[in-house]
Parts: C-alpha cells; structure tokens; sequence
C-alpha cells in the first residue's frame, strides 16, 4: 500500500512579512490625515503631502539609480519642467491664449499631469540618447550639465517669472474635488504614489526589470547575450524622468508656485539623498528616505537656522552604520524578514 505521506504535497512557506507591513503602511497613511485633526494638529497634512511628491520623485530617480545603475545627477530638470508645464499652462489659461500659437491653456489637473509627464519624457528622452552614450563620471557630468544649462534658462525667461518664478494662484481642477483643501489634495497625492510605485513594482518585476537588473551588473555580459543594454537603459531612463515630472507637477499644484529653483543641481542631490537614505535599489525606500528628510528638515529649521550642520552628520551616520539605508535597518529590526 502506498504511503500517504510520501505522496502529500511539501507545503511551501508564504513570506506574509512584507505584505503586512505594506499593507499597514498603507492603512496608516489613509488614516493619517484623520488622525492629524483628532489630534489638534492639521500642519501635519500638507507635510506628509511634501514627503508623498518626494516620494514620488524619488522613487523615480530610484528606477534609473537603483534598478539601472545610471547615476543621475540631473534628475532635477525633469522636476522642474513638470512644474513648469503646470505654470505655464495656467498662465495661458488665465489669460485665455494659445501656447505658441497652437496649445490651450488649461486648469484640468489631469490634462496638466500629462503635459507635463509627457515634457519631462521627452526632455528625458533627449538626454538619455545622448548621455548614455557615455557612462561613470561622464554620464554624471553630462546629465548635471543638462540639468543646469535649462535652470539658467528659466532664470532668463522674464515672460515666466525669470527667477522670482511663476505663481499658480489657484490650484488644479479634479472633477469636483475641492484640491483647494489640504486633506483632498492629500488623497489624490496619495493616489498618485500608490499608483507610481505599483508602477515601479510591476516594472522591477517584469522581464525588463529582470534585464534592467542584468545590465546594472554586468553590462558587458549582457551585450554577450545578444541584448542591446543602451534600449534598455534609455527605456528606463524616460520613465524614469516621467515620474520626476509628475512629482514636479504635483508639487506646483502643492506650493502654487513654480521657480528654476526646482530645476536646479541641488534638487537632484536632494533626491538622491533620499534614495540613498532609504535605501537603493528598495521599493518602498524612496518613501521612507523622502519622509525621514522632510521630517529632519522641517525639526531642525525650527530648531536652529543651523541645521544643515546637524542634519550632515545624522545622514552620515544612517548611511554608514545602517548598511543599506533605513529600509534594511527597518528589515534587522523586523528579524530580517
């Protein structure tokens, strides 16, 4: 007679861990906002906002620095023509005329997220043929000159502000949501990121992710294979830049108000900070990397006008002694699941 315990299936252990945690992640940010009144303190609102549109940004740089290997240090252009695209097709809007000639202004929140993802794919698309035909310090130095080259261009374009900037004084329309309203512009943040880092996770887990991953280690072997790693990286490069300009957009909704200050280096260091404080090459880093700088920045200036002194060593000391960011110090604290 046969053994029955030799023909029962070997159960295969589930890891629930990370599926937990992201699911509690999510239901604390949905509450947030209604705890933040309960608990007499609104100003929490527009900051979680603040760190969900850095997120957003980061996690895209994270997708070209993380997943590609490309060391972007010019990621702050796409930012900023996101925003600028929002500025600018208000101010059509305002003052009812055409854009060049051909393009209407609009205050639709949808239609202005993607003009200005489409702008920032297509500046993304520029650059990346261009400067991923170099790679290490080049490609640093050619990404960071592109970046700069369109802040001084803004800074001289006096029909948008030059460099007092642009003001939005109204936000976007959704539907007949009230985005004037701190808490609804929140959801629809929140909704933006959700929908970003499924994105991501989807892309990280697909066949092209898995060749994206190949290339950032060996790019040689790859090419051995029979894989062109330049398509693949310039792929990756535009979505990359079409989530930054998302994050650029949203963020002008959020300040109503736009300056080359967002297209300049400093804000890709910015961003890259918190990829590499959350962790690099994480899918949910970005995130905790966005929300651990805006919280630190928004203590410390209340604290001191010093506080980039104090906030250099802390980072130092995450980056150093965490091994992997605040996502791997998350994940020993949770016994390595």
């Amino acid at each position: 007679m046969r053994n029955e315990a030799m023909v029962q299936p070997v159960p295969v252990p589930v890891a629930y861990g990370p599926l937990l945690a992201t699911l509690v992640l999510a239901l604390a940010l949905v509450v947030l906002p209604f705890a933040a009144q309960a608990l007499g303190q609104p100003s929490l609102v527009p900051l979680a906002t603040r760190a969900l549109i850095y997120a957003i940004a980061a996690a895209s740089l994270n997708l070209a620095l993380g997943y590609g290997g490309m060391v972007s240090f010019g990621h702050a252009a796409f930012f900023g023509i996101g925003g600028y695209v929002v500025g600018i097709l208000y101010q059509s809007f305002t003052a009812d005329e055409l854009l060049f000639g051909l393009i209407p202004g609009t205050n639709q929140l949808l239609l202005t997220l993607a003009a200005a993802m489409l702008a920032a794919g297509f500046l993304a698309l520029v650059i990346g043929a261009l400067s991923l035909r170099t790679s290490g310090v080049q490609f640093i130095m050619i990404t960071l000159a592109f970046a700069q080259m369109l802040f001084f261009l803004f800074v001289s374009l006096k029909a948008y502000g030059g460099d007092d900037g642009l003001i939005i004084r109204r936000r976007n329309i959704l539907f007949g949501l009230d985005t004037r309203d701190d808490t609804v512009f929140y959801f629809v943040c929140l909704a933006a990121a959700a929908i970003m880092f499924w994105g991501i996770a989807r892309i990280v887990g697909s066949r092209f992710g898995m060749v994206l991953a190949g290339i950032r280690q060996s790019e040689r072997r790859m090419a051995a294979m029979g894989i062109a790693p330049y398509r693949y990286k310039l792929a990756a490069f535009v979505i990359s830049g079409m989530g930054a300009g998302l994050a650029g957009a949203l963020m002008a909704n959020y300040l109503r108000f736009v300056s080359p200050d967002m297209l300049h280096w400093t804000k890709s260091g910015e961003l890259m900070i918190m990829v590499i404080l959350g962790g690099v090459g994480t899918l949910l880093g970005p995130l905790l990397g966005a929300a651990a700088l805006v919280v630190l920045e928004t203590v410390l200036t209340a604290w001191t006008e010093h506080w980039q002194l104090v906030l250099g060593p802390i980072l130092l000391v995450v980056v150093l002694f965490t091994q992997g960011g605040l996502r791997a110090l998350l994940r020993r604290l949770g016994g390595g699941r």
